[in-house]
């Protein structure tokens, strides 16, 4: 096995086990797991050394030849039924509204520009 072959292995192999990591966790991440498998395979497809037997004819080009070189537990099945909503975290941390944060910044603004000018007068420059 040359060296490239053997960095795009790893990089499938790291591709499987983020899929069945993926998998595993649920959620909407979850569905991203079947085409991270996916990836994983076309990924062994494109090792150098099976991309030049291709290309001297050696090899199959019809994708089945260059099935997956190391085996691998099947992922485990999607869950069905969706989490309820006293299950799933909260997305936001409860704060104010941006809007109305920065409705707030700019009165205090501009009091304190009025402030300040207000206050200039008192002491002119001359």
């Amino acid at each position: 096995m040359s060296k490239g072959d053997v960095i795009v292995e790893r990089g499938a192999t790291l591709l499987e086990e983020l899929s069945r990591k993926v998998a595993a966790e649920g959620g909407f991440a979850a569905k991203l797991a079947e085409p991270l498998a996916d990836d994983a395979d076309f990924l062994r497809k494109l090792k150098p050394s099976l991309v030049a037997a291709r290309l001297r004819g050696e090899a199959p080009s019809d994708g089945h030849g260059a099935a997956r070189t190391v085996t691998s537990s099947p992922l485990p099945p999607m869950p069905d039924e969706k989490p309820s909503s006293a299950e799933k975290p909260k997305s936001s941390n409860g704060g104010p509204s941006p809007i109305v944060v920065a409705a707030a910044a700019f009165v205090v603004g501009i009091f304190a520009a009025k402030f300040i000018d207000w206050r200039g007068h008192a002491h002119p420059r001359d």
